[in-house]
C-alpha cells in the first residue's frame, strides 16, 4: 500500500500482462474539458487524500478512484467523452494524490514540534509548504520522464495499479450496463461511507448526541488503552477489500504487538504507564526494523535488476510522442535551483545540503520505480529512511536537515512513481505520453495547494499523534529516526535497540522467504510492520473488509470482479470527503468544537 500513490502493499489479484492499445486518429485527448475536469478532480483528490494517508499509514490506490471521479465529472460535462480524455483526468488526480501523500512530512514537522526532547521549533506557513511541495513535485515528475521507454515499453514491468486503472478506464468507456453498474456502486459506497462518518464523528464536533457511534474495544483494559478494537469505518472496510487477505492478516499479526507487549513492558518497568503514546516510543522500533530491513533486503535480492537498470539508461530513447528531452533537462535544472533556494529561505538550509539531497535522490528514484513496477509496492518510506541515515552522517546532531532530506527524497520518489503508473495506464490504451506528462505537471501545484491548506485544518480538528488523533505512523517513524540520529542510541527506551535488531532480523528472513515458492504462506514484512505502527482498531476493521471481499469473491466471482473496486473506492472516498468538509466547516465557523 500506498504508500500510497503510495500503492497498497501486496495487491493480490492485479493482472500481470497488458497489451498496448491504439487511439483512433480522430480522437482528441488533451481537450479543454479534460484539462478543466482534471483540475477539479486533482483538487478533490489533493484535499481528501491526506486524511486517508494519515489515518491508514499508507496511500491506497488513488489511480482507480481518480478514474471513477473522471468518469462521473466528464459524464456531467458531456456524453461524448472518451477513455483517453479520462486518462488525462485520472493522471491529474493521481499526480495531486502523490503530492498530497507528502502530508507525512508536514505531520513529521508537527510531531517534532510537539516533542520537547527534540528541541525542534520550525513551523512553515501554508504558502511556504506550497512552494516547497510544488518545486519538489515538479522535479520528481521531470526526472522520471526519460525512464518511460525503458521501464514501460522495453522491460514491460507490471505496475499493477497502473494496469488496474487502465482496465477501469476501458470498462467505464464501454457505455454499457457494466459502466452504469460501476458508477452506481461507487455512488452507493460514497454515500454510505459519508453518512456513517457523520454518525461516528468526534463528540467535539456535534457534542454528546445520542446517535454518535462509539468505537468498540477488545482485550479489556489493554485494548481500551492501546486502541485495539473495531473502528466502524467504511474507509477501513473498503481499504481492506482492496488490499487482500494476505496483507490484512499480516497487519493483524503486527497489531497483536499492542496486546502482548504492554503488560510485559509494564511488568519489567521499561514503560511507566499504560499510555499508548509512551508505549509507542518502544513498540514502534520493531515495526520500523521490519519495514526498513524488509524494503532494503528486497532491493538487495534484486541487485541484478538494479545493475541492468543503470546499464540500460544510456539506451533509453525519446520518441516524437514523448515530452521533449530539452524541456526535461532545463526544467529539472530550474526546479533543482528553485528547491535549493526555497529550502534556504524557508528553513535556512545550506545550499550544498539540498544539492546533495537532490543528487542522492536520483539513484533512489530508479530503485523505487523498479521495485514498484515489479512488486506494486512503492518503497518511499524505506528510501526516505535511507536518506535520513545518510544525512545523519553528513549533518550529525541536526534534526532539520535530516527531515528536510526526507522530504526531498519522498517528493522525487512519489512524483516519479506516480508518473510511471500513469505511463503504464496510457500505454495500455494508447494515450500520448507527452499529454500525460502535461497533466501531471499541471496537477502538481494543485495538489500542493490543496494539501498545504487542508492539512492544517485536519491537524487542528483531529489532532496529530496522541491517543485519539490521526496517527500518521510514517510521520512518527520519520520523526523518531530524526531524534534517534540526533541524540544517538542512548535516547531510546531500554531494550528498544534490541527490539529494533529483532525486527531487522525478522524483516530480512520474511523478505527472503517471500522470494521462494512458499510466498503465499509467508506473512508480509510490510504488512506486519504497518500493523505495528497503525492503531489496532483500524487493522481489525480492514481485516473484516478483506474477509467480506474474499467471501464475496468465492461466492459470486463475476459480481465481485464488476463491483468490488468501485464499491471499495466509494467507501474510501466518501469518508475522506466528509472528513475534509468537517474541518472546513469548523474553520468557517459553521460548526463549532465542543469541550470534551
Amino acid at each position: 500500500m500506498s504508500q500510497p500513490t503510495q500503492a497498497a502493499p501486496g495487491s493480490e489479484h492485479a493482472p500481470a500482462h497488458t497489451i498496448a492499445g491504439a487511439k483512433p486518429d480522430h480522437i482528441k485527448e488533451f481537450t479543454p474539458r479534460a484539462i478543466l475536469t482534471g483540475i477539479v478532480v486533482a483538487a478533490v483528490i489533493g484535499a481528501s487524500y491526506p486524511y486517508i494517508v494519515m489515518k491508514l499509514g499508507f496511500g491506497p490506490n488513488i489511480s482507480v478512484v481518480s478514474a471513477f471521479f473522471g468518469f462521473l465529472a466528464l459524464g456531467l460535462a458531456s456524453k461524448s467523452y472518451n477513455r483517453w480524455e479520462n486518462n488525462i483526468v485520472q493522471t491529474a488526480g493521481t499526480s495531486a494524490g502523490q503530492v498530497a501523500f507528502l502530508c507525512i512530512i508536514m505531520a513529521a514537522f508537527d510531531l517534532l514540534n510537539q516533542d520537547p526532547t527534540a528541541q525542534f521549533k520550525h513551523t512553515l506557513a501554508p504558502l511556504q509548504w506550497f512552494l516547497w511541495l510544488t518545486v519538489a513535485g515538479l522535479l520528481g515528475v521531470l526526472l522520471s520522464v526519460p525512464m518511460r521507454q525503458h521501464y514501460v515499453v522495453e522491460e514491460k514491468l507490471t505496475f499493477a495499479d497502473g494496469v488496474a486503472a487502465g482496465e477501469t478506464l476501458i470498462v467505464l468507456d464501454s457505455k454499457g450496463p457494466e459502466s452504469k453498474g460501476a458508477a452506481r456502486s461507487l455512488g452507493i459506497g460514497g454515500v454510505l461511507s459519508g453518512v456513517l462518518m457523520i454518525f461516528r464523528a468526534d463528540a467535539r464536533i456535534f457534542g454528546p448526541v445520542w446517535w454518535r457511534i462509539p468505537e468498540s474495544r477488545l482485550f479489556g483494559a489493554i485494548g481500551r488503552a492501546m486502541n485495539v478494537g473495531v473502528s466502524w469505518s467504511l474507509l477501513n472496510i473498503g481499504s481492506g477489500m482492496l488490499v487482500g487477505m494476505r496483507i490484512n492478516t499480516s497487519m493483524v499479526i503486527g497489531a497483536l504487538m499492542w496486546v502482548i507487549a504492554p503488560p510485559l513492558l509494564l511488568k519489567a518497568g521499561v514503560v511507566p504507564h499504560l499510555v499508548r503514546r509512551e508505549m509507542l516510543l518502544w513498540i514502534m522500533w520493531p515495526g520500523v526494523g521490519i519495514l526498513v530491513a524488509g524494503g532494503l533486503t528486497a532491493l538487495v535480492v534484486r541487485w541484478k535488476s538494479l545493475v541492468t537498470t543503470f546499464r540500460s539508461l544510456a539506451g533509453a530513447k525519446i520518441g516524437g510522442g514523448d515530452f521533449p528531452m530539452k524541456w526535461v533537462i532545463w526544467g529539472s535544472i530550474v526546479c533543482a535551483i528553485a528547491l535549493i533556494i526555497v529550502q534556504k529561505v524557508t528553513l535556512g538550509l545550506p545550499y550544498w545540503l539540498t544539492a546533495v539531497a537532490i543528487i542522492l535522490s536520483l539513484p533512489l528514484m530508479l530503485v523505487g520505480i523498479r521495485v514498484l513496477g515489479e512488486t506494486n509496492w512503492g518503497p518511499i518510506s524505506a528510501l526516505s529512511n535511507m536518506m535520513q541515515g545518510i544525512f545523519g552522517v553528513l549533518a550529525p546532531g541536526q534534526i532539520l536537515p535530516n527531515v528536510a532530506s526526507t522530504g526531498v527524497t519522498g517528493s522525487v520518489a512519489s512524483g516519479s512513481e506516480g508518473l510511471m503508473q500513469d505511463y503504464k495506464t496510457g500505454y495500455m490504451i494508447g494515450s500520448t505520453p507527452k499529454y500525460l506528462t502535461y497533466a501531471q505537471l499541471i496537477a502538481v501545484p494543485i495538489g500542493a495547494l490543496a494539501v498545504s491548506y487542508v492539512y492544517p485544518m485536519l491537524r487542528n480538528t483531529y489532532g496529530i499523534g496522541g491517543d485519539n488523533g490521526l496517527q500518521s505512523p510514517i510521520s512518527q517513524r520519520f520523526a523518531g529516526f530524526a531524534v534517534l540520529l540526533s541524540k544517538g542510541l542512548g535516547a531510546l527506551p531500554h531494550g528498544a535497540v534490541q527490539a529494533l535488531l529483532v525486527g531487522i532480523v525478522v524483516g530480512v528472513i520474511l523478505t527472503l522467504l517471500e522470494s521462494t515458492k512458499y510466498r503465499t504462506w509467508v506473512p508480509s514484512p510490510t504488512g506486519i510492520g504497518i500493523g505495528v505502527l497503525i492503531p489496532g482498531s483500524y487493522i481489525i476493521s480492514m481485516w473484516i473488509g478483506g474477509a467480506i471481499g474474499e467471501l464475496w469473491r468465492i461466492v459470486k466471482r463475476e459480481n465481485y470482479d464488476r463491483h468490488v473496486t468501485p464499491l471499495a473506492s466509494g467507501f474510501i472516498v466518501g469518508e475522506a470527503i466528509v472528513a475534509v468538509l468537517i474541518p472546513i466547516l469548523v474553520a468557517v465557523k459553521v460548526l463549532h468544537l465542543h469541550d470534551d
